[in-house]
C-alpha cells in the first residue's frame, strides 16, 4: 500500500496508508491527526499547511496563484511550505514526508 510520513507538532512520525488521487490533507484528516482543514480543501485557508521535506518538494506540482496567496497570509511559512489540501496523491510520491506546520 502506497503512504506518506508525516510528523506531527509533538515530534511523533506516523506512517499512512495513501490513496492515489487523495488530496494529502483528506489522508492526514482521515488518519485522525491534529490538521485543522477549515475550510474542508477550498484553498480559502491556511489551517492544512505542511512542510515538506526537501527531497521531495521538487516532485511537487507547482504552486498555483491562489495557493500562494493563502501562504501568503499564514505563519511560520517557509519556503518548504505547502497547502496540504492542493496537494494529490500520486504514485511518485509514495513515501513522502511532511511536517504539521506549527498553528
Amino acid at each position: 500500500m502506497p503512504s506518506i510520513i508525516i510528523k506531527d507538532r509533538q515530534g511523533n512520525s506516523h506512517k499512512l496508508d495513501a490513496d492515489i488521487g487523495s488530496k494529502i490533507m483528506e489522508i492526514i484528516r482521515d488518519a485522525g491527526l491534529d490538521i485543522e482543514a477549515a475550510c474542508g480543501g477550498c484553498c480559502a485557508c491556511a489551517t492544512c499547511h505542511v512542510y515538506v521535506n526537501n527531497n521531495w518538494i521538487e516532485k511537487l506540482n507547482p504552486k498555483e496563484e491562489e495557493e500562494e496567496s493563502m501562504l501568503d497570509q499564514a505563519f511560520h511559512v517557509k519556503n518548504i511550505s505547502r497547502l496540504s489540501c492542493q496537494l494529490e496523491f500520486e504514485e511518485k510520491l509514495d513515501g513522502i514526508e511532511l511536517t504539521l506546520a506549527p498553528e
